[in-house]
């Protein structure tokens, strides 16, 4: 089914107002990676110089909640999601490093640094910043224009997700992962709130011993021998004190929502949780929308339940999905 959106829509997923224009009129896209091969067109052939800066324009500094230009509530909000990661690794001097080299970078180069950072750690953007600091003005532009295609690609994949979720009336299970993913995206959204607000006030930020959330996922189609892209994760907890869920017995009331994502082109399934050093021990459950990704397959979601003890809760558990048509397995990685 053909998907078409608006100017608004696609202002969202990329400041430059010649770019969304271009997008709604080449609207009528089949598939997302349709829509992305558009994107790069429109983007590298027909965005001007000045269409670039407006659409870098459009995003806050690392490490700040607004942009310096007006921009769009869907776009500030996707920016504050994405830079979530980094805002949780932040310490106050980290910060402060970011903010200096911030402001050589843009008395340098004549615009904001550019990358994308989704679950990028502030030492990470901060050592990239001064990587590429010494580029040649023209080198660094051009890099900058990629890195907002990489963001632009992030955000055409929520905006198709959100789409699907919101069109499928028949499939219960995306349109339960649509609803949690909304709570979840609010969620990291007032985590960076909040975070923006400790540092403007010049109180530190706690600081992680991990850079990233305590369970992670990956999904691999072993069927093509390529990550499996697109595909929803769901991750829940166990909270009835009284019971603990047993095979024949497994009282959904009692599952409650941690988190939701969908998986990247590299079959990565984004931040399911927030960074913390401590996970609760328990049990948990993460659930694959295999149905929606491979509709012609045995499975239509496949769960996956764990437990983290007492002892383990400072471990990482990261508990990928192999995947194939006819069969799926599990391992707890690293």
């Amino acid at each position: 089914m053909d998907l078409r959106f608006d100017e608004k829509d696609f202002l969202g997923c990329c400041g430059s107002t010649r770019f969304a224009k271009e997008m709604a009129l080449a609207s009528h896209f089949s598939s997302l990676q349709a829509a992305i091969s558009a994107a790069r067109d429109i983007w590298f052939n027909k965005v001007d110089v000045n269409g670039w800066l407006e659409a870098f324009s459009a995003h806050p500094q690392i490490g700040e909640s607004r942009a310096s230009a007006p921009t769009s509530e869907t776009s500030a909000q996707w920016s504050k999601g994405e830079q979530s990661t980094a805002l949780a690794t932040a310490t106050g001097s980290s910060l402060q490093e970011l903010y200096e080299w911030n402001a050589l970078y843009r008395q340098k180069f004549g615009f904001i640094f550019i990358i994308c950072a989704s679950e990028r750690s502030t030492d990470e953007i901060l050592a990239e910043l001064k990587r590429r600091y010494p580029n040649r003005p023209l080198v660094e532009f051009e890099i900058a224009a990629q890195e907002q295609m990489k963001i632009t690609e992030l955000r055409l994949a929520k905006l198709f997700s959100s789409t699907e979720n919101v069109s499928s009336t028949t499939d219960k299970y995306p349109t339960v992962v649509a609803k949690k993913a909304e709570e979840g995206r609010l969620s990291i959204i007032g985590d960076h709130v909040n975070a923006a607000s400790e540092a403007s006030t010049g109180k530190p930020i706690q600081s992680h011993a991990r850079n990233r959330p305590p369970i992670t996922t990956h999904v691999l189609d072993v069927s093509q021998g390529s990550p499996a892209s697109g595909i929803e994760v769901l991750l829940e907890k166990w909270m009835n004190t009284q019971t603990r869920p047993t095979f024949g017995a497994m009282d959904s009331g009692s599952w409650v929502f941690q988190g939701s994502s969908t998986t990247d082109s590299d079959g990565r399934s984004g931040q399911l949780m927030r960074i913390i050093d401590d996970i609760d021990p328990g049990i948990y459950r993460i659930s694959f929308n295999t149905g929606k990704y491979n509709p012609n397959g045995f499975f239509p979601y496949v769960s996956i339940v764990f437990e983290i003890r007492q002892s383990q809760t400072r471990q990482h558990f990261h508990v990928p999905l192999l995947l194939s048509p006819f069969s799926f397995s599990t391992y707890r990685g690293s």
